[in-house]
């Protein structure tokens, strides 16, 4: 039976003879159905009418993103280290290329996700890999495709290869997680974020909010407590979940900055 895929948020779907009546990412608060109502593919008709580019984003960082825009147009990012490499979050395209191309980089050691707005295909590129598939546990009910790939694990912080570890922030998600690459931005390190930490076009701020498309802030109190877990880290730079959203220097001033502004705005702290 084939594995529907919603067009609005590229989340797949376990086998079934017709189409889901609903999704329940898109329903939750965090997402939205578009007007045009629920629409559903499948993986064999995205490798006809998609492709996917690749960008490196620094010397063992590159980036994927499948063209033309898919669902919410994340992407992913390919992190090579000397003990093998890490998929950060998905996109839906999984076709002969990109696992050419993939396995022509040394392949993959593992998968990690942010949050369930890109798990996406995440149990294609894990059975293709023949890796395991992380996602914390907070979020195991929004998994919408079970399968033995996926290691849901606990906890605030889960290391998964030397020098690469996932740290909890919540926000967004209760799951919501960065990934810290201590080897990245020429070793002084870099954190992968999604949109848990939102980088914003400025390129100079985040942004923190439990719905982006839906405008709903969290509070502060949730935004500080972020802010001093990562604070805890060392890193330089920072890389979120589009094209061009990224911090190559300063990024620990920027988080920092970025969450006292915050703060001091909803806390109406700031003349509007």
């Amino acid at each position: 039976m084939p594995h529907f895929i919603c067009q609005a948020c590229t989340t797949q779907f376990a086998g079934s003879e017709a189409p889901p009546a609903r999704c329940p990412i898109c329903e939750d608060e965090r997402q939205y159905v578009p007007a045009r109502g629920q629409a559903w593919t499948t993986l064999e008709r995205l490798r006809g009418s998609h492709t996917n580019g690749w960008r490196q984003l620094e010397p063992d960082l590159l980036a994927v993103q499948s063209y033309p825009a898919l669902g919410i147009n994340q992407r992913a990012l390919l992190v090579r280290t000397p003990a093998g490499n890490l998929l950060w979050d998905c996109i839906a395209l999984l076709d002969a290329a990109t696992e050419a191309v993939v396995r022509g980089l040394g392949g993959l050691a593992g998968i990690a996700l942010s949050h369930p707005h890109y798990y996406s295909t995440m149990v294609e590129w894990g059975r293709a890999f023949g890796v395991p598939v992380w996602l914390h546990a907070a979020d195991r009910r929004h998994v919408a495709r079970p399968d033995p790939c996926l290691r849901h694990w606990e906890g605030e912080s889960q290391t998964l290869l030397p020098g690469l570890a996932l740290h909890r922030l919540g926000g967004h998600f209760a799951g919501g997680a960065v990934a810290h690459w201590a080897a990245g931005a020429g070793g002084q390190g870099a954190l992968l974020t999604g949109d848990i930490l939102q980088v914003l076009p400025d390129r100079r701020h985040l942004g923190f909010m439990r719905s982006y498309p839906c405008l709903i802030p969290l509070p502060p109190a949730e935004v500080r407590r972020m802010a001093a877990h990562c604070d805890r880290l060392a890193f330089e730079a920072i890389y979120g979940a589009f094209h061009e959203r990224e911090i190559v220097a300063g990024g620990k001033a920027a988080l920092a900055k970025s969450a006292a502004r915050y703060c001091a705005w909803i806390e109406g702290m700031v003349e509007p």
